[in-house]
């Protein structure tokens, strides 16, 4: 009996699969790569005080916003991934000051009203038999936290961006596909339910907004429901016909994001 084919999406990558299929294949199966932006790199930065902060506070321990500030600003300083300094037209102090803002106002508003019960967790991948083929789930809740909201176990995606926090509200548009997969794999990796997502969004634009989402279910975006399928559904069909399927008009079509511009007949 041959054994299925195993296709690898990580949970961070699964907008980018239904934004442009032609460009996540691009990326996630041929091999192809693109330095992030200052922007990319901001947000990364912000994640890492973020975490730094909740993690301390989670284990017993002490993290003043100085302290995440620090590190903070050494990501922000010396990253572990290629980065071009002229994409976005934001310099590094630029982000920097950006990032102190948004990363004082998470410790003093957001995070005292949490209770986590898991930080920078480690997922186990998570097989699902797709009909002759599997696909498997992976990632860790870098960016996300297992909070107690006293009715059960809800998964709490940190988010950055200019436009994350519209009209005082966090944008959950398109945001189910990744806390969704988390919620798969929290349960499967710790042996508990979820009662679902949620977002923090913190707002990198001159305003620096926070705002925190109602809790959503996200999981049900993934699996879909008896007479409708979900995305891992979508994303099989895919995978098993191995059509990607280009988008043109996708506002990520630009040689700035897209690693497999240079060659694509469909821009």
């Amino acid at each position: 009996m041959t054994a299925p084919r195993i296709f690898t999406v990580r949970a961070s990558s699964w907008g980018r699969l239904f934004d442009c299929a032609h460009a996540w294949e691009g990326t996630h199966l041929l091999g192809m790569k693109k330095p992030g932006g200052v922007r990319a790199l901001l947000g990364t930065a912000v994640h890492a005080g973020t975490a730094a902060y909740d993690k301390a506070r989670l284990e017993g321990g002490t993290c003043t916003p100085d302290d995440a500030a620090g590190v903070m600003i050494d990501e922000l300083r010396n990253p572990n991934f290629e980065v071009d300094l002229r994409q976005d037209g934001l310099s590094i102090d630029e982000a920097e000051r950006i990032a102190l803002v948004v990363l004082v106002k998470y410790c003093r508003d957001i995070a005292p009203q949490f209770e986590f019960v898991g930080v920078e967790t480690t997922l186990n991948p998570l097989d699902i038999d797709c009909g002759g083929l599997m696909v498997r789930l992976t990632g860790t809740m870098d960016r996300a936290r297992a909070v107690d909201t006293g009715a059960g176990v809800a998964i709490a995606d940190v988010k950055t961006g200019a436009r994350i926090v519209e009209n005082g509200e966090a944008v959950t548009r398109g945001k189910a596909a990744q806390t969704g997969t988390y919620q798969l794999m929290y349960e499967k990796t710790e042996g508990v339910p979820t009662v679902g997502s949620q977002i923090i969004a913190l707002s990198t634009s001159g305003q620096a907004q926070t705002a925190v989402s109602p809790i959503f279910d996200a999981r049900r975006v993934m699996v879909g429901e008896d007479d409708k399928p979900g995305l891992l559904q979508h994303a099989a069909a895919m995978f098993r016909t191995g059509l990607f399927p280009p988008n043109p008009s996708s506002v990520l079509c630009s040689p700035k994001y897209c690693a497999r511009w240079n060659s694509c007949m469909f821009k």
